[in-house]
């Protein structure tokens, strides 16, 4: 497996990294779209992330089930097991982060159902795809935006369910399938369609350096990362050790960090002078703010933590106005102005 460029030595891209710290701190915050020019480090921070990542507790299964979890989030065979009085023992592994590539076919992303074993033994053969190996984990999709309309539809109705179900002639499976969703694209390629981009709790937008040190700076790391990966990752193993330390405590305090009522009527009024549909808008930006607190080590949200992530929460689902020529990321900031001030 190629060593994959330390996640602390990428340069610059502060809101993608924080956005990624965020969902591996809370992924119920629904997962990160990262959009932007080519060869700005994308795909090379998710896997950055992915390398750095603690280890979980998971049962020897197909699906890495939680031994703590409660029998709805258990397969069927780790359900099966406590149902006999066996007790579902875990072991530390690394969190699963599974590539999802572009012309990958149905059956390889939900699963496979082996009708002829069916009909010849009277088994249930089944052949678990991308999704069932994502559970628990990090599902990455690059170039997002060019991915086949079946698998959005599939991915989709996993995402709003947190389970893969899939039919074949009378036959079914039903597994659990819970994963944070990273997407990353160009979007001079494509647009995305909107119920996907939808679900995406974060959004993010990187552009290539305009200053020379900066470009300068990247040139040279990435440099040295090819010329020695091995030597490169252990300068680095300190800083990214602390990134994982930070990743753990956030993880911990998140249970603690209260979100007064003060904050959650800022962030009301934030979503509807914005005009943002629905109110999965209002619960990602509160939910991401709380995942900001804990990552840095606070027990209250502010509206300081709201300002902070309401770009990245709020910039993908706003309607678009044609009487506003500015980009959504500008209503945004200026809706957090006017607001809030500085």
């Amino acid at each position: 497996m190629p060593i994959p460029f330390p996640f602390s030595a990428v340069v610059a891209q502060e809101e993608m990294k924080r956005s990624l710290l965020i969902a591996a701190i809370d992924p119920s915050i629904g997962g990160v779209l990262v959009f932007g020019d080519r060869g700005t480090g994308k795909s090379t921070a998710i896997r950055g992330l992915a390398a750095l990542l603690p280890k979980m507790q998971a049962v020897d299964c197909t699906y890495n089930c939680d031994p703590a979890a409660s029998d709805e989030a258990l397969c069927a065979d780790c359900r099966d097991k406590r149902a006999n009085g066996m007790t579902l023992k875990g072991r530390k592994v690394p969190v699963p982060v599974v590539d999802l590539p572009l012309g990958a076919t149905e059956d390889r992303v939900i699963g496979a159902l082996d009708l002829e074993r069916a009909l010849t033994k009277g088994e249930k053969a089944f052949e678990p795809g991308l999704l069932a190996r994502a559970h628990r984990g990090f599902l990455y999709i690059d170039e997002v935006n060019l991915l086949e309309d079946h698998l959005v539809d599939s991915l989709l109705d996993v995402a709003a369910s947190g389970e893969n179900l899939v039919e074949r002639e009378g036959l079914s499976v039903r597994h659990p399938a819970r994963f944070v969703l990273v997407g990353s694209g160009n979007p001079e390629e494509g647009e995305l369609r909107p119920q996907l981009q939808d679900r995406f709790g974060l959004s993010v937008e990187v552009k290539t350096p305009t200053d020379l040190p900066t470009r300068m700076k990247v040139v040279r790391l990435r440099d040295a990362f090819e010329r020695d990966r091995t030597a490169f990752v252990q300068k680095w193993k300190g800083k990214d050790g602390k990134v994982r330390r930070l990743i753990e405590k956030g993880r911990a305090l998140l249970p603690e960090v209260s979100v007064p009522d003060a904050t959650l009527e800022a962030a009301g009024k934030l979503c509807i002078k914005l005009g943002t549909d629905g109110l999965r808008g209002e619960l990602t930006l509160i939910r991401a703010a709380r995942a900001l607190a804990a990552l840095q080590g606070d027990t209250e949200v502010t509206v300081d933590h709201l300002k902070e992530i309401a770009t990245s929460a709020l910039r993908h689902r706003l309607r678009r106005d044609p009487l506003d020529e500015s980009g959504s990321t500008s209503r945004v900031e200026r809706a957090v102005q006017e607001l809030f001030g500085e």
